[in-house]
């Protein structure tokens, strides 16, 4: 079962109050909303969402007993028309955005998230989407690539990396597999080189990224979740890497109607990644809306997206 991190904090920041509207955008397989649900009791709303439907199936069995849970398999981008369709148009209570891949992602040999396993480049978070890593690996041309995982890999071997992918392309045809991906992958390396993690895994972080659009996705997010919550609603983000906490910093700093909650980012106890290693790289960072801010966001609040698109 993938393990909820930073389970305490996030219903700590999260502040719940019964009676009220919470979204988890990123419902997994249902940890944190199971403890949201749990203070809500009868009363108040659970919304879910979660672009995974095998991984939305669990969640749907842990929290089917929760009248006051509504579950969606779609993306968060469409909490608008989500929260349309249950008659809500404003958020009071908080939204939380865990923007971790699952473990259950990682470790199914068969979705192509690990270098650990063989199997066909996928990467999709979303099944029903058409693109794949695959084709992202076999169609994107070279400065395309090279821009990919340098940007969303911070990869210093990138242009090295994509060279090698069109030299293996022109020579073979495609690349089919993960492990003829991590092998193309580690000859762009010296042998004498020393590597805390594994060569490939910021390349492989790269091309997930692109694959299911998580910084754009994620930009996107934050220029309209302001307007659905009402003063006094809280937000939290758990990210998982640079990029993300980056885009979330600069958000909360420059949104002149959310209250920042965190100075720093809040990371998990000793304890925590002791029990689960994989929770070592989280940060949450969380914020308030204004009690007088006004109900809708202005576009110039918004201004300093500009300054950060991905337009690869």
């Amino acid at each position: 079962m993938h393990v909820p991190v930073l389970l305490n904090e996030v219903i700590n920041f999260l502040n719940i109050k019964k009676g009220r509207v919470y979204v988890d955008c990123t419902v997994g397989t249902g940890g944190h909303s199971l403890e949201i649900l749990k203070r809500l009791n009868d009363s108040g709303k659970l919304i879910g969402i979660e672009q995974d439907e095998n991984i939305l199936n669990i969640a749907k069995e842990r929290l089917k007993h929760f009248d006051n849970c509504y579950l969606f398999h779609s993306n968060f981008l469409e909490l608008k028309n989500i929260l349309n369709s249950l008659n809500t148009d404003k958020i009071d209570g908080g939204v939380l955005l865990d923007l971790g891949t699952s473990s259950l992602q990682f470790d199914d040999p068969k979705r192509g998230f690990s270098i650990k396993y063989n199997s066909i480049l996928d990467m999709r978070m979303n099944q029903n989407q058409s693109l794949t890593a695959y084709q992202v690996i076999n169609t994107y041309r070279e400065n395309k690539l090279a821009d990919i995982i340098y940007n969303y890999g911070e990869e210093r071997y990138a242009r090295k990396i994509a060279r090698s992918i069109i030299k293996c392309r022109e020579k073979y045809g495609s690349i089919k597999t993960t492990n003829e991906l991590t092998k193309l992958i580690l000859q762009c390396f010296s042998t004498k080189e020393r590597f805390k993690t594994h060569p490939a895994t910021k390349t492989f972080q790269a091309i997930r990224i692109e694959v299911n659009k998580e910084l754009i996705n994620l930009e996107k997010f934050l220029c309209f979740i302001p307007e659905l919550l009402l003063p006094g609603s809280r937000l939290t983000v758990i990210s998982f890497h640079s990029l993300e906490d980056r885009i979330v910093k600069k958000f909360i700093k420059n949104n002149n109607e959310l209250i920042p909650l965190t100075k720093k980012p809040i990371t998990p106890s000793d304890s925590e990644i002791e029990k689960n290693p994989r929770s070592r790289s989280a940060k949450l960072r969380a914020a308030e809306k204004q009690p007088n801010a006004p109900i809708s966001i202005s576009k110039k609040s918004n201004a300093w997206f500009s300054c950060i698109k991905h337009t690869l």
